[in-house]
Formats: C-alpha cells, structure tokens, sequence
C-alpha cells in the first residue's frame, strides 16, 4: 500500500476544522491518527506520507512528526531510514506478552481496589459501563473501545500509583487493534459487557479473589480471537 486512503485524508480534512489551537496540535493529531490505525481504515503495511497529512492537517510537519513519534513509541507504527513510516503489522508475540503482562497489573489492581473499596470509583465504573451499552446499541465499535479504555485507566487511576495507568496503556497498545477487530464478532458486546459488571461486583463486594479472577477472564478473552484472525487475516501479521 502506498498513497493513504481518500477516505482518510477526507476525514484528516474534516478533522483540521476541529483541531483547538489553544492546545498542542500533536497530541490531537496523534489521537486521530491512533483511532484510524486501531479502526483498520490504516491497516498494517499502510505508508504513512508525513508531507500529506500535515497539508490534510494545514499544520507544518513538525505535529506531524511528533504524533508519528509517539505513535512508534507505542508500537503503532515502525519508522524505518530511507523508507519511511509504516503502519505496524500485528506480532502474536507481542500481543500474547501484553497479555501477560496486562494481566500481572490489572490483577493487581482490582485486588487492590477489592481491599479499598471506594464508593466513587464504582459509581463512575458504573457510569462508564452505562455508555458503553449505549455504544453497543448503536455498534459504535471505536467509541465502545474507548470507554473500555477509560474503565481500564479509571481502574488504575484509584489505585494511587501514578505509573500504573501509564503502564497499562503502552502495554495495551499491541492489543488494540485486536480488540477492536474482536467488536465485530456476534456477541462481543455482551461479553465484554458483562466481565466488566463482574469486575466491578466483585470489587464493591469486597472479594479479592474473585476480583481477580474477573479480571483474568476478561483479559484472557484475547485468545479466543486469536485462535482466528491470523487465518482469516494472514496479511495483518508479521
């Protein structure tokens, strides 16, 4: 794949129009760029034109640049001498080690949460749950991820480590795109739904144990997808 996606670049213009100059370009351009790798309308193997986007964007490349930084830095994309940015192909190596390691900390966390039980943390749980069944209802599959990352960060938010959240997300970057890939198969609403309701009982009623193994079964769900994709979706992977 060379040039970008019409489709794309018609939303990177439409996108300009919102970018809020009172705030770093950067960190806006990164967003949208993040969501349409992890909605697959940048799909792996995809070259990126830094020149291109910063005239979609009507910024200078600088922006540009730092947003494609940072997006490397979380595995997104590669950037490679003399060749340029490409969107990164998924590595089942990758994706099963962030599991792993998702798993370590997020255990952690809502066993921590189950010793503290806070009122506040559940309620906004609650309340972000509630969204995403509204985005299930209308299968809003980017903006369902999104609120499952904003349950997942809250989570560890509460904690009162300052690096937990942050470890989480660069972790949870090699599993993105399979995840949301996973949305479109019948039932993953429910299910996902439905582990996230668990976590939070468990950790209103105090169950460290059963907290944890809430959170288990919600991050092991990955495997399951990953017993098919690569078959149906040979040209995503390394």
């Amino acid at each position: 794949m060379s040039k970008l996606p019409l489709k794309f670049l018609d939303k990177a213009a439409e996108y300009s129009r919102q970018i809020d100059y009172d705030r770093p370009a950067s960190g806006q351009i990164y967003a949208f760029i993040r969501d349409a790798i992890v909605a697959m309308e940048l799909e792996p193997g995809q070259l990126i034109s830094e020149a291109a986007l910063a005239a979609k964007f009507g910024v200078s490349r600088t922006p540009v640049r730092e947003a494609l930084i940072k997006l490397a830095n979380l595995g997104f994309v590669n950037v490679l001498p003399q060749r340029g940015t490409y969107v990164s192909r998924l590595s089942l190596e990758k994706i099963i080690e962030a599991r792993f390691i998702r798993e370590a900390l997020e255990v952690s966390v809502v066993s921590h949460l189950a010793e503290n039980v806070n009122k506040d943390v559940i309620k906004a749980a609650e309340n972000i749950i509630a969204e995403q069944k509204a985005a299930a209802e209308v299968d809003d599959a980017l903006l369902f991820q999104r609120l499952d990352d904003d349950f997942h960060q809250l989570l560890a938010s509460y904690t009162g480590y300052q690096r937990m959240a942050s470890m989480i997300e660069q972790e949870k970057a090699h599993m993105d795109r399979v995840r949301n890939l996973s949305l479109h198969i019948s039932g993953q609403y429910k299910c996902v739904l439905a582990q996230h309701r668990a976590i939070i009982r468990a950790i209103k009623s105090g169950s460290v144990s059963g907290a944890a193994s809430a959170m288990s079964t919600h991050l092991r769900e990955v495997y399951k997808v990953l017993e098919t994709l690569p078959k149906e979706h040979p040209e995503y992977f390394q």
